[in-house]
C-alpha cells in the first residue's frame, strides 16, 4: 500500500511523527506557511491559537497537493486553542473532498472540538490524536493502525 503523510510541524512533534511515517515507507510531505509565527514560543502558540480559532488559512510555500497513486492519505496537524493549525486549514481547503485520515498531536491528549471537525468533513476518516510525542513516545503505538 502506497501510503502519504501530509504534515506541518511548529515544536517538532510532527516532524517526531512524520519520521515515524518515513520508517514504515510512506512518502513525506511537509507544509511551510509563507508567514512563520513569532519565535516566541509564548507568542508563536498565542498567534496560532487564533488563527485556529478563526479558521485562517496560511498562504504556503508550494507544494505538491496531487494524491494520484496513493492509497492511503494521512494529515498530521498540531492541535492549537482546540483546533486544526491554519497552515493545515490551507491543506484541508486543497483537498476538500477527497478521502483522508488524520494524526493530530495535542498538548493536552485530546482534541474534540478538532475530532468533532473532522469527524463532520470528513465522515469516513480515521483520526488518531497523540498527547506530545515529545514528551510522551509511548503515544507513537497508537501509528500502529495505520500499519496493520
Amino acid at each position: 500500500m502506497k501510503t502519504l503523510f501530509i504534515y506541518y510541524s511548529y515544536t517538532g512533534n510532527g516532524d517526531l511523527v512524520a519520521e515515524r511515517f518515513r520508517e514504515k515507507g510512506a512518502e513525506i510531505r511537509k507544509v511551510t506557511p509563507k508567514k512563520p509565527l513569532p519565535k516566541s514560543f509564548l507568542l508563536g502558540m498565542l498567534t496560532g491559537g487564533f488563527l485556529a480559532a478563526i479558521k485562517h488559512k496560511d498562504p504556503l510555500f508550494e507544494w505538491d497537493s496531487s494524491l494520484e497513486g496513493y492509497d492511503l492519505v494521512i494529515v498530521g496537524s498540531p492541535v492549537w486553542n482546540g483546533r486544526i493549525s491554519s497552515p493545515i486549514n490551507s491543506v484541508l481547503e486543497a483537498l476538500k473532498g477527497k478521502e483522508l485520515s488524520f494524526v493530530l498531536y495535542a498538548g493536552g491528549g485530546a482534541a474534540p472540538k478538532a475530532v468533532e471537525r473532522l469527524g463532520k468533513e470528513f465522515p469516513s476518516s480515521k483520526i488518531v490524536v497523540l498527547k506530545e510525542p515529545k514528551k510522551y513516545p509511548e503515544e507513537m503505538e497508537k501509528l500502529q493502525v495505520f500499519f496493520d
